[in-house]
């Protein structure tokens, strides 16, 4: 992993190298990746991938929440690399390890980026239901909301860099053409205002992040931990070999 991006300025350059994306090195034995998955029935004959729930902390969960296999990744919206899992790694991750009821999929927010405040203000407000499926939306389309803001005059990103927080969030939000993505997801302008000067929620977020640097030793995105164990490798050949050798097949 490369070190987080700390530089003010390099950030609001949006200096997209900065987030971590090392493949690491996958020690784990070679597991058959095509064999079937048991799976473990979720309630009243449901979809473990429509259950999803915010924890205490903040982050959002998704699938069985006593699932043996349970798989924490930290993540930054902005990080391209986290792009890069999305694109590779979501689908399957979601349609065939989360269904399973064999693995429960954990995202916090991992706030590298000037931009990634603002946007995780506005999916906290959209709820767990819809946060993983907006978030691979965004995801998806991270380099045309990304390039807005990389095109912006340098005074006007100096001006939003002298803003506090919750103003230079909202700024941001803006000027990457996000409100516009969030209204047409349900969020009023009148909603979105609030969320985006939710300064509790603010703190939360960063807290999320200063547990991930001191307790589980993050220190780039995106980061996977399975069963308590950081993994590393960041790409999702390697990861699902790990999850199939957690899950036992």
């Amino acid at each position: 992993m490369r070190a987080i991006l700390t530089s003010a300025a390099a950030a609001l350059a949006l200096a997209l190298t900065g987030c971590g994306g090392g493949s690491g090195g996958n020690n784990a034995a070679t597991a058959n990746n095509n064999a079937p998955i048991p799976q473990i029935a979720a309630p009243n004959h449901g979809d473990w991938t429509e259950v999803a729930t915010m924890t205490d902390r903040g982050s959002f969960l998704l699938g069985n929440p006593n699932a043996p296999v349970k798989l924490v990744e930290y993540a930054s919206i902005t990080c391209p690399h986290c792009a890069e899992f999305s694109e590779t790694g979501a689908a399957p991750l979601r349609d065939r390890y989360v269904r399973s009821g064999q693995v429960s999929w954990e995202y916090r927010p991992y706030m590298i980026f000037p931009t990634d405040p603002g946007i995780f203000l506005l999916l906290h407000c959209l709820g767990p239901q819809p946060f993983f499926r907006v978030s691979e939306q965004l995801y998806h389309d991270q380099q045309a909301w990304v390039g807005r803001v990389q095109a912006l005059p340098q005074d006007q990103l100096q001006q939003m860099e002298n803003l506090p927080p919750l103003q230079k969030a909202a700024a941001l939000v803006r000027a990457a053409g996000l409100d516009a993505f969030f209204r047409q997801r349900g969020l009023p302008e009148a909603r979105m205002n609030a969320c985006l000067a939710d300064n509790a929620a603010l703190q939360q977020l960063q807290q999320i992040g200063t547990r991930g640097s001191n307790e589980d030793g993050v220190t780039g995105t995106p980061t996977f931990i399975v069963n308590g164990e950081k993994l590393d490798t960041s790409d999702w050949p390697n990861l699902e070999t790990r999850l199939r050798a957690a899950i036992g097949g």
